[in-house]
């Protein structure tokens, strides 16, 4: 059945790690899953820190195809109720552009520690098609790129939004603003993540900063984890 690409893009904002399948060389052609955490780019694509020790990264650099399985459940919620979504398509090699390690970071403050190590490196997973599961009867597939087929958000957007988070009187304070754009924003409390989504695509700064504003004054309803 049909489906909403924006019920894909809101999951992969919401959860941290996601589940890597990667192609064994050794025993060959066995499907390889590891678990990992993730951050989604500007364009929603999952990013990932790899030590070049790892069997997934050799099995990447032997055969790049892979699958990425993200989801979410809320409290003690069955499983099979729970929202996911698998990813089909490529992941590869991105040089650590000081933008790129500044979002990751955001998402996952404790990597900070692996780059310093010197033997990480990102990858992206240039994406083919995705499988999308919100529940019973709700489910189907939908080509890469028809997740997000809006301009990504400018860096220099997404940086007013991230000062406008910190400067707002009513902004909880054990609460920080990682990433935003076009369609919501990713809040961290700890470890725990939450995704405010908007109402609508926001065409341009002055729209997603009221809608962030929206989301602050929100802030008593939202659930993180």
């Amino acid at each position: 059945m049909n489906i909403s690409a924006q019920a894909p893009l809101h999951l992969l904002h919401r959860s941290p790690v996601g589940t890597l399948a990667t192609h064994s060389r050794e025993p060959q052609g066995f499907p390889y899953p590891t678990l990992l955490p993730f951050a989604p780019d500007e364009r929603h694509r999952p990013v990932i820190l790899v030590s070049r020790l790892a069997e997934h990264t050799r099995n990447l650099e032997a055969d790049s195809r892979a699958g990425f399985l993200v989801g979410h459940t809320q409290g003690d919620e069955d499983v099979l109720s729970g929202e996911r979504v698998t990813i089909i398509g490529r992941f590869t090699s991105i040089e650590p552009e000081p933008a790129l390690v500044r979002r990751y970071l955001r998402y996952h403050p404790e990597a900070e520690r692996y780059l310093a190590l010197g033997d990480f490196s990102f990858r992206v997973m240039q994406l083919e098609r995705l499988r999308y599961i919100g529940g019973f009867g709700a489910m189907g597939w939908i080509e890469g790129s028809e997740l997000d087929m809006l301009e990504p958000l400018a860096e220099q957007d997404e940086l007013a939004a991230l000062d406008y988070f910190a400067r707002h009187p009513d902004r909880p304070a054990d609460v920080e603003l990682v990433g935003v754009d076009r369609f919501g924003a990713d809040l961290r409390r700890g470890m725990a993540r939450f995704r405010c989504m908007f109402e609508a695509p926001q065409a341009d700064v002055t729209e997603l900063l009221h809608s962030l504003g929206d989301c602050i004054v929100r802030h008593a309803d939202w659930h993180f984890g």
